[in-house]
């Protein structure tokens, strides 16, 4: 391995150094601080949504769009996307992908971009509010 690439990392170490650097927070903080204008963001895939459902509120956008829809300087930008100090807080299915798509984030300048703790299924055992894709 050359010098420049320094030594590999896996992807547990990875999610541990990456969540060092980040203020995670649990369901209910989440639902706290989306009462405050915070942007829940569900990048869970569509099937997952299908059988699990909706946090009401949240934008969805496909992971692999999460960078072009959030970056407020992107041709691309959701409306939701208003600036680099929205606070945003990434949701996926467990609690993994939405740590290393917050630190993503926060390299675009969305310095307050963070993660929630055990993802869609942590704020479901909660007993926060899902409704259903139809509704």
């Amino acid at each position: 391995m050359s010098a420049d690439r320094g030594e590999p990392v896996g992807i547990d170490a990875l999610l541990d150094r990456v969540r060092a650097d980040l203020d995670r927070v649990t369901a209910k903080e989440a639902f706290a601080e989306a009462s405050e204008g915070a942007l829940l963001v569900d990048i869970r895939y569509a099937a997952l949504r299908e059988r699990d459902g909706l946090i009401p509120g949240a934008l969805v956008v496909e992971r692999n769009e999460l960078e072009w829809r959030l970056d407020p300087l992107g041709s691309h930008r959701a409306a939701e996307a208003t600036g680099h100090d929205l606070r945003v807080v990434v949701i996926c299915n467990e609690g993994y992908a939405s740590s290393l798509a917050a630190v993503s984030l926060r390299q675009l300048g969305l310095y307050r971009a963070t993660d929630l703790v055990g993802g869609f299924q942590a704020w479901r055992a909660e007993g926060l509010p899902v409704s259903t894709p139809a509704e």
